[in-house]
């Protein structure tokens, strides 16, 4: 693991779901339907502490040891519809995070194990994307999602800025892990499905208002 170096914030690196769009008690719904035409015996409980944060490779593992079978290497797109019409039916923006970005002089961009088609289409729908432009990662540029560090490094590196000198914003255990294994500094934030208890450990701040974020950065070291 990097060493991180006491410094000021040069970079904020965002999470997508649960962070700035409040598309995880949604997509847990629709999880749960997934799970149930599979014949996957998941609660929404389990669903939660499973799945949300992780990458496809992790969900698809977790359904396969659950179901005893492999799955074919397409099988989630087969669901995307439903993720699509939910998201445009309910998705809102996280309660605070407009004034948060607002309120933040620090360059920042987006990192998600969501693809970019699906990212794109989610700040579009909160009206968040004119805060991040092109300044979107995904899982599907590196080789390994969350809780790997490969996409934090990636957006590090991308945005030409030294991985101790990034805060991440995560609102789930993978987020958090991925964030400390690239060395940069984990701000999570409990406002969601993920209870702080999850969240806790080295190099991380927690928070439950997202209108804290700036001031919490402000003053924020390695």
């Amino acid at each position: 693991m990097p060493i991180m170096t006491r410094s000021t914030v040069e970079l904020v690196i965002f999470d997508c779901d649960g962070v700035l769009v409040d598309s995880e008690r949604i997509a847990v719904k629709v999880d749960a339907v997934i799970m149930g035409d599979l014949g996957c015996m998941f609660t929404e409980e389990e669903i939660i502490e499973k799945f949300v944060g992780s990458s496809t490779e992790v969900y698809t593992a977790a359904v396969e040891e659950q179901l005893g079978r492999r799955l074919e290497k397409d099988w989630l797109q087969r669901y995307e519809h439903l993720y699509k019409a939910a998201f445009e039916a309910d998705l809102t923006a996280v309660d605070g995070v407009a004034e948060a970005l607002n309120g933040l002089t620090t360059p920042v961009c987006v990192a998600s194990n969501t693809d970019h088609a699906g990212i794109r289409r989610n700040l579009e729908i909160v009206a968040l994307s004119d805060h991040f432009e092109e300044r979107i990662f995904s899982a599907a540029d590196v080789p390994r999602g969350k809780p790997a560090p490969d996409l934090f490094l990636h957006a590090a590196r991308s945005m030409g800025v030294e991985p101790g000198r990034c805060a991440v914003i995560e609102d789930s255990a993978y987020g958090v892990q991925a964030a400390r294994s690239a060395g940069m500094r984990a701000f999570g934030y409990y406002g969601g499905l993920t209870p702080a208890s999850r969240l806790e450990g080295p190099g991380t701040t927690l928070f439950g208002d997202m209108r804290a974020l700036p001031k919490l950065l402000a003053t924020a070291t390695h």
